[in-house]
């Protein structure tokens, strides 16, 4: 069964170049859409005519075609319950993997990068820092492993660091600080977009230290930054907290500096979209 599955799935990549060559697709029969729709497989039958023709053609037994079908609709659901979950974390939809620009005027290490899409370093609870000047990318890599986690079923929490603060004092004022601070504990990943952009007073100091603390070694921080971690102690107004968070999110973290020319300059065309988008910082 499984290795007829796998020649059917291979094929059913070149399915419309296939079914041009076969001729017209097989229609769908309207009783079949509407027992498909009250099974809540609707959106089967855009392929379904394909997968009719790619199993004629393919000779596949009953059991083989219903197996291909289904999994289509797998391959569907999971999509769509991926799109949906990346949208509620505060992911961009268009900064994944497979969208970052591998520029040669760019220098990082690449094989850390790699590394780091396995997702290894969340087994262990470790963070992960991406440094370097304005616009080379740092959203866009920050956001792309924020992607690859929600393919693997874990939570995902993204935030500009200046809004999540901003959240966190509205939180203070109506006294459900304690239950904000426990949910983004909880999250399996957590990316503060944008961190020491501009100094922390006070409050934003104790609360980016009882985030730090609650997640040390439990759960993945990613933080992107313009700034060392030795500069972010002088951005924080509390010198012993400042030095206590760093040292805790800074232990164990795997650090990828990104450096090279503006996305901005090398792309100004498309300067306004990516303001719009918050920037690939």
């Amino acid at each position: 069964m499984t290795t007829t599955t796998t020649t059917a799935t291979t094929t059913g990549t070149s399915i419309s170049a296939t079914s041009r060559s076969a001729g017209p697709a097989d229609p769908v029969g309207a009783d079949l859409v509407r027992t498909l729709r009250q099974l809540k497989l609707g959106q089967m039958t855009s392929t379904l005519p394909e997968r009719l023709v790619l199993a004629r053609q393919q000779k596949m037994s009953h059991a083989a075609f219903l197996e291909l079908i289904l999994s289509d609709e797998i391959t569907r659901r999971e999509s769509r319950s991926a799109m949906l979950r990346a949208r509620t974390a505060g992911l961009d939809p268009t900064m994944r993997l497979d969208t970052w620009d591998e520029l040669d005027d760019l220098t990082y290490d690449r094989a850390l990068l790699s590394d780091l899409a396995t997702l290894r370093f969340t087994d262990a609870g470790n963070g992960v820092l991406v440094l370097g000047p304005v616009g080379v990318g740092k959203t866009h890599v920050a956001c792309a492993l924020g992607h690859i986690a929600i393919r693997r079923r874990l939570t995902v929490h993204a935030a500009r660091a200046d809004k999540l603060f901003t959240r966190l004092r509205a939180a203070r004022l109506d006294n459900t600080l304690d239950a904000e601070v426990r949910k983004l504990a909880r999250v399996d990943m957590l990316i503060l977009d944008d961190f020491a952009l501009k100094p922390l007073d006070a409050t934003e100091t104790n609360d980016f230290y009882e985030l730090v603390v609650e997640r040390h070694r439990r759960a993945s921080t990613i933080v992107t930054s313009n700034r060392e971690p030795a500069e972010w102690l002088t951005m924080m107004s509390d010198a012993l907290l400042a030095q206590s968070a760093v040292d805790r999110l800074t232990s164990g973290a795997h650090t990828l500096i990104i450096e090279g020319p503006s996305y901005r300059q090398r792309h100004p065309h498309r300067r306004a979209d990516i303001d719009h988008q918050g920037g690939q910082q």
